[in-house]
């Protein structure tokens, strides 16, 4: 696999692939599920991850393992709270005052997007796309 180059305002920027990704389809096109409350956690295909969300009701995320980040540094998820760095000790990379997401509604209508490798409802329903 080749890296990908980006150049814009004499900047070029690299980003290296991992997996048989298609770069052509980063932002859902590899799929989507369907999940709510009354099923089991869903998983993405293997070397994949779910790349947004998309609430069709209001939906509460499985308070421990409901949102599970592939970083759970960088994307908002249910085990650990990201960019949670102390103030003043941000980096590049890494913000600070971030928290875990627990009990939180996300409403009816809304897409939250990210890198995730499990998704289990609470409560609500929800379709996951996968890139």
């Amino acid at each position: 696999m080749s890296d990908l180059k980006i150049t814009h305002a004499g900047t070029v920027q690299t980003q290296t692939r991992r997996g048989p990704m298609n770069p052509a389809a980063p932002f859902g096109q590899a799929g989507s599920v369907y999940t709510d409350a009354d099923d089991d956690a869903i998983v993405p295909p293997l070397n994949q991850v779910f790349v947004a969300i998309t609430m069709v009701d209001d939906c509460v995320f499985d308070s421990s393992s409901g949102l599970i980040a592939e970083d759970a540094n960088k994307f908002i998820n249910t085990e650990t709270a990201a960019h949670d760095a102390a103030s003043g000790a941000e980096t590049s990379v890494l913000g600070s005052g971030g928290l875990v997401v627990d009990s939180v509604i996300f409403p009816a209508g809304m897409t939250i997007y990210g890198r995730w490798t499990e998704i289990d409802v609470g409560s609500g329903g929800c379709v996951a796309y996968i890139g």
